[in-house]
């Protein structure tokens, strides 16, 4: 059995007027979800996506295709929501899975929010951004470094919201004990390198490590909302083999890039969690920039006044 120990911050950031990133951290599922579309939508997204995803928590046994059918669900909530506006979100995570043969992790994601892990020593991103950024990359057009200045860094290719068809990545890996996992939106990794993170995730307490992850990200500017999902692997059945990467049948497996409780909510602990952190950043509401984000998908009219459709 997998046993977890999180910490977990968010913040609205030096620049936005409202926090649209939410999360969950209920053991056995952590995930980070970014919402678009601007105050009174953007919120409303991130936020129907991991309380749709909470469901899966009192899941005994937890198996991939009930976190995939959630993710259906929630983008469902989302299209199907009456709102005046059209809004998306991110979402990207974790989940504790028991199947045959030992633990497993599931990571999944959709949009350009991610999930890295710390390794003794290694320190990797184990999500594909889907951004126009990223497949530049992934094309050899532009580097990594040249990705993180691009005007159209925030560009997403995918979205839950972003239609009735749904693409979700998932990979599974090894639960082994030791291990400690950062989900994290793009509030985060936009403002701090790489090396950085790296050296905050290693502090040794999870709550530590979220917290000094977003001041970091604010004090480089916090251009975004921020928020920081540490998770620990505190003991698991390790399995004896390493497990290939599983995919849905009809969805292509993605490639792997190169190097290195619910909103407002810390989330439960107990005997598979941890102390968790503050609710979702306040500050008062207004007006906002549409996210970018929701150009790339479709959402709203570039050429228009800014507003979502």
């Amino acid at each position: 059995m997998i046993r977890f120990r999180h910490g977990v911050d968010t913040s609205v950031g030096r620049v936005r007027r409202v926090n649209e990133d939410s999360y969950l951290a209920v053991p056995p599922v952590y995930a980070v979800a970014d919402g678009m579309g601007g105050h009174g939508s953007g919120d409303v997204a991130s936020r129907l996506a991991v309380e749709v995803l909470a469901r899966c928590v009192m899941l005994r046994p937890l198996f991939t295709e009930a976190v995939l059918h959630a993710l259906d669900e929630a983008n469902r909530a989302i299209v199907e929501h009456d709102g005046p506006n059209r809004m998306g979100t991110t979402i990207t995570g974790l989940a504790g899975l028991e199947t045959l043969g030992g633990d497993r992790l599931m990571v999944f994601n959709v949009g350009d929010s991610r999930v890295y892990r710390l390794a003794g020593e290694r320190f990797e991103q184990l999500t594909v951004d889907h951004s126009e950024v990223q497949e530049m990359v992934l094309a050899g057009v532009l580097t990594r470094e040249q990705a993180r200045t691009h005007p159209r860094r925030n560009v997403v290719t995918r979205a839950l919201g972003g239609g009735h068809e749904l693409a979700a990545d998932h990979w599974l890996v090894p639960a082994a004990a030791g291990d400690r996992f950062l989900l994290c939106s793009d509030g985060l990794f936009g403002e701090v390198l790489d090396e950085a993170l790296a050296g905050l995730l290693a502090l040794a307490d999870p709550q530590h490590a979220a917290e000094a992850l977003v001041a970091a990200a604010n004090e480089a500017g916090g251009h975004d909302n921020i928020t920081a999902l540490v998770v620990d692997i505190e003991h698991a059945d390790t399995p004896e083999y390493y497990p290939v990467e599983e995919t849905v049948p009809g969805r292509k497996a993605p490639g792997r890039p190169d190097g290195p409780a619910a909103r407002g909510g810390a989330g439960t602990g107990g005997a598979g969690g941890g102390p968790g952190g503050p609710g979702v950043g306040r500050a008062p509401s207004g007006e906002l920039p549409i996210d970018v984000g929701l150009v790339g998908l479709g959402l709203i009219d570039p050429d228009g006044d800014g507003r979502a459709r």
